[in-house]
């Protein structure tokens, strides 16, 4: 059921032309910078589920964000116990859907059998499920190609429900798995589904260390196309034509505690990547920050900071401005300078027992924070200061990230893909 109710809050369209197009396309979950933020742009700070553009029913539980391109809006959710695709319009109304093999549902509360979300160049969308279905989908909904990784490379040995989603090179569509067992990062053709290379990713670490969520990021390192990848409390760089590293840091858990995964996407900002790992959920926070110059093992040259006071478990930090954004798992706010680790302010939304799953989005100056029973905390950040706004009941949990296109806002539910703007 689609419902279209008024918006209260009045919009201006701005014109925005640079190369991704910010204000056109959304193409995967982080944004084209991955860094989940979007200077420009007006975007709504009050709304509820009652309050909306529109909202469109989802045909079963996901908690992957939607993608968009040329206003044709992307989400994977399961359709009938199969995995699936499905593609909207600008206006809500679905345009197709596209099922795949049979669901593997999720084990945890926020998790399910489609938490890697969509990725497109524009010309094809690459989708991947824990069931192991890797498929590149034309606009149209047909299907260019499809392979199962798990029937290929051996299921997947997570504690809890996949959740990295594919990432795109100038040629290939890459992958990794990091589990107990066999890991590793590999590169498909885009055109044929052919892979390309495959290369073993695999480092001793204490129970669970291994198990891996976060998505690759797609980088230039010394000039060339690189893939970064953090976990397996390591950071590796891949040449992105053949797999080989080309550098690598450790010496993230020097303790060697336990039940340390890697669930948070890294953030680079110039040549210094932020790391947020530990269990801050548990109080036991680490946030890195780690220069990505040099080649080789940079292990003993490359940590430049290191908190133990502060980090995220699950969501992942945004960048905005020059600086790292950190929204905790009870809801605290930390704005960091990526150059030395110093926090410039420290904030929090209202306390609740509700812990925080989705990763901030930063909006025209503004943060939009989902807690995981849906309500989405708003709160102003420019001018170096943060001020609370608003909390806004979606009735339902909003587990995956907000999109910002055009000076709307889409927030995906379990049940619902809500709109938030006006025409």
């Amino acid at each position: 059921m689609k419902a279209r109710l008024a918006a209260t809050i009045v919009l201006s369209i701005a014109v925005h032309s640079i190369a991704g197009d910010f204000q056109s396309n959304w193409r995967s979950w982080r944004g084209p910078s991955d860094s989940g933020s979007i200077d420009q742009g007006t975007y709504p700070t009050t709304f509820d589920a009652d309050n909306v553009l529109w909202k469109t029913e989802l045909p079963g539980k996901g908690c992957s964000t939607p993608i968009v391109n040329d206003r044709v809006i992307y989400v994977t959710a399961p359709v009938d116990g199969n995995d699936a695709l499905l593609a909207y319009s600008w206006s809500g109304d679905e345009l197709w859907r596209r099922s795949f093999g049979t669901e593997n549902a999720g084990k945890h509360r926020n998790g399910s059998g489609c938490n890697a979300s969509p990725v497109t160049d524009g010309n094809a969308l690459f989708v991947y499920f824990k069931s192991g279905t890797f498929a590149a989908v034309e606009l149209d909904g047909s299907v260019r190609w499809k392979t199962d990784l798990v029937q290929r490379y051996g299921k997947d040995t997570l504690f809890w429900d996949h959740g990295t989603s594919p990432v795109l090179t100038d040629k290939y569509v890459v992958m990794a798995r990091m589990h107990q067992g066999e890991s590793w990062l590999a590169a498909f053709d885009k055109q044929s589904g052919e892979l390309a290379w495959k290369v073993a990713r695999n480092f001793a670490t204490p129970t669970e260390g291994d198990h891996g969520y976060s998505t690759p990021l797609v980088i230039q390192h010394n000039g060339k196309e690189s893939i970064l990848v953090w976990g397996a409390q390591h950071i590796t760089i891949h040449d992105a034509h053949n797999g080989e590293v080309l550098w690598k840091c450790g010496n993230f858990n020097p303790d060697n505690n336990r039940l340390w995964p890697s669930i948070a996407m890294p953030v680079i900002i110039d040549d210094m990547a932020v790391i947020s790992f530990g269990r801050n959920d548990r109080g036991i926070p680490r946030l890195f920050g780690v220069r990505l110059s040099g080649t080789g093992d940079v292990t003993s040259t490359n940590h430049v900071w290191l908190r133990d006071d502060i980090s995220s478990f699950v969501p992942s930090p945004a960048s905005y401005n020059g600086h790292v954004y950190l929204v905790r798992d009870k809801g605290e706010v930390e704005c960091v300078d990526p150059a030395n680790g110093q926090s410039i302010w420290s904030e929090a939304f209202p306390k609740h027992r509700s812990a925080y799953y989705a990763s901030p989005l930063i909006a025209g100056g503004h943060i939009y924070a989902p807690r995981e029973d849906g309500v989405v905390m708003v709160a102003s950040v420019a001018n170096d200061k943060f001020e609370f706004i608003s909390a806004n009941d979606m009735k339902e949990p909003v587990i995956g990230s907000p999109v910002p296109v055009e000076n709307r806002l889409l927030l995906r539910g379990a049940r619902h893909l809500f709109c938030v703007g006006e025409e």
